[in-house]
């Protein structure tokens, strides 16, 4: 079943966007998740889980490691208990690994059989340890949202990708290290004691929404034998198809500044996916300038990295296009692709028409490709709203999309 949810305007200009973005190649601006609050990042707080030069046993994927409370200075209001746990996955290359979560519990009484679980998928805070979710102060925007997913009883659990606040760098964008994020962290939730149901879907916004679609695609595989009971998935804002623009970046790039954010992004984007290929050498077509760029990247979370780029121009960061590196296209695509087919539960797509973060023909270009592909998806347009209004705006949708499917 596919479904685009809008007013006949809307569709119109949808479909227009879909079509033109998909035979042009998705040739717009680099475009991905979301945008941070612009003031300046505060302190890490670890809640005495400290995990960044974690060095001990590591276990399955999903194995639960560590648990403690989280510091209330960085809770949710809604939330009756929270904690912060450290659990075994794997990273880009399938080597064993570790990331933190945060689990918020609500402050109504568990059902008989625990409450439901939704998995959430942060966007863009940075890429350096100081910028890891579960130690820091969620945006007004996020903390909203959450409270309300916790005042319709549903539990709370929030990866923080693996990278960020453990060993390594987080690989930005990279579809099988977000989804093996989420679906872990659940499993290791679910062996925590605390009372949570086996039943569970996945909620992310911005680089979280392609961090959810990319969970949902293998949410069932990942977790067999598991006895957890995945569901579906709610993304908005969801980058997609980024792949093939990152392709056309280099000296021929167009010679224009770039909003502040999208050069926050392609930044992040470059230094992730050189940690993950060092391979193919992504660090020599890159000039001076470029260098210094990724190497901030690397530790600034995002408002002062918005702020080291801001007027810069990308076609400055590179000495030869990317194509000129033998495989590139076949490696980009295997780090940070979405999925257009394969999923075996149902999809909630959101999108604001007026998003300048995620401009519309990246998610719509997706749903275009799910519904020719036969996939259970359905895309909500919301004609008025940017990339952070659309979030809340969507929870008059999302809200009973997953008391639905969490029946």
């Amino acid at each position: 079943m596919t479904k685009l949810l809008l007013p006949r305007l809307g569709r119109r200009l949808v479909v227009a966007s879909a079509v033109v973005a998909t035979a042009a190649g998705l040739s717009v601006a680099v475009a991905a998740p979301a945008r941070a609050d612009d003031s300046a990042t505060p302190a890490a707080v670890w809640s005495g889980l400290d995990a960044r030069d974690y060095s001990g046993p590591i276990g399955a994927p999903g194995t639960l490691l560590t648990k403690t409370a989280l510091d209330p200075s960085i809770g949710l209001s809604s939330a009756g208990s929270a904690y912060r746990v450290l659990y075994a996955t794997t990273d880009f290359n399938d080597r064993p690994a570790v990331s933190t979560a945060a689990i918020f519990l609500p402050k109504k009484a568990a059902p008989k059989n625990g409450y439901k679980v939704i998995a959430w998928a942060h966007g863009t805070t940075g890429l350096g340890d100081g910028c890891t979710p579960s130690a820091l102060p969620r945006s007004d925007r996020d903390t909203a949202y959450l409270n309300h997913w916790l005042d319709q009883g549903y539990a709370v659990v929030g990866t923080d990708y693996v990278g960020l606040g453990t060993p390594g760098l987080m690989n930005y964008l990279s579809s099988k290290v977000q989804a093996h994020s989420i679906v872990d962290s659940v499993k290791a939730a679910s062996h925590t004691g605390l009372p949570l149901s086996k039943t569970w879907a996945i909620v992310g916004q911005s680089q979280g929404a392609s961090a959810a679609l990319n969970g949902a695609r293998w949410a069932t595989a990942y977790s067999r034998g598991s006895g957890l009971d995945y569901r579906g998935v709610v993304s908005t804002g969801t980058p997609a198809n980024i792949e093939h623009i990152v392709m056309q970046a280099g000296p021929g790039f167009p010679p224009v500044a770039l909003p502040a954010g999208l050069n926050t992004y392609a930044a992040y984007i470059w230094a992730g996916f050189a940690d993950a290929r060092p391979d193919l050498k992504p660090m020599s077509i890159l000039t001076r300038e470029g260098r210094r760029i990724v190497a901030a990247a690397q530790t600034k979370c995002y408002a002062e990295m918005h702020s080291m780029v801001e007027g810069a121009k990308v076609r400055d960061w590179f000495s030869k296009p990317v194509s000129s590196i033998p495989g590139v296209q076949g490696a980009l695509v295997n780090y940070m692709s979405t999925p257009y087919r394969g999923y075996d539960r149902p999809i909630f797509m959101g999108q604001g028409l007026v998003d300048t973060d995620v401009p519309a023909p990246s998610a719509l270009s997706l749903y275009a490709q799910m519904v020719a592909n036969g996939q259970p998806v359905e895309m909500h347009v919301y004609p008025t709203k940017d990339h952070s209004g659309t979030v809340l705006a969507s929870m008059k949708d999302s809200t009973p999309f997953l008391a639905r499917i969490m029946r």
